[in-house]
């Protein structure tokens, strides 16, 4: 109880399988499990509690990152209007935490007030690359952290990070 790990159900109600898809299937079920890809812990009294998603989370010199627990943070400053905390490749690390930040209409932000902010942050969860962009969501208002990955993934935008 209190580690977070991979939430698995089992029982009638579970799919049988991808349509079409034996691959996704065998990933998604074993042993009459179905691993849901939701990282979860469990309180003193059995409720669930669900932290994040397993794709998303950050392993940053050892440690589990969840973005959404740095997406919560962040959003709390008056300046932010939207957030999201990806995972960047980096050579010394593993990855690094970015976060891309849409100000609100009216306000001006920097880096540097940001870092100043975080620093409430253990300093393993501060985002190590601050960048200021829209963050794009759905039609169901769920940010695409895939297409952020894509746009911000590149090797150019960390090299310098990464000369040491």
């Amino acid at each position: 109880r209190g580690d977070v790990g991979e939430l698995c159900v089992k029982g009638d109600g579970v799919m049988v399988e991808y349509y079409n898809d034996a691959k996704a299937t065998s990933e998604t079920l074993k042993d009459g499990w179905l691993y849901t890809g939701d990282m979860a812990k469990t309180d003193k009294d059995g409720f669930i509690y669900l932290v994040d998603r397993k794709k998303d989370v950050i392993i940053t010199g050892g440690e589990n990152l969840y973005p959404v627990q740095i997406e919560d943070f962040l959003s709390s400053y008056s300046k932010i209007k939207d957030v999201a905390v990806i995972g960047l490749h980096d050579n010394r690390l593993g990855e690094i935490a970015a976060a891309i930040i849409e100000v609100k209409p009216g306000e001006y932000c920097t880096e540097q007030e940001i870092n100043d902010f975080c620093l409430h942050l253990p300093r393993y969860k501060r985002p190590r690359r601050i960048i200021f962009a829209k963050v794009p969501r759905n039609p169901t208002g769920k940010i695409e952290k895939p297409l952020l990955r894509k746009i911000y993934g590149s090797e150019s935008l960390i090299d310098d990070e990464n000369k040491s």
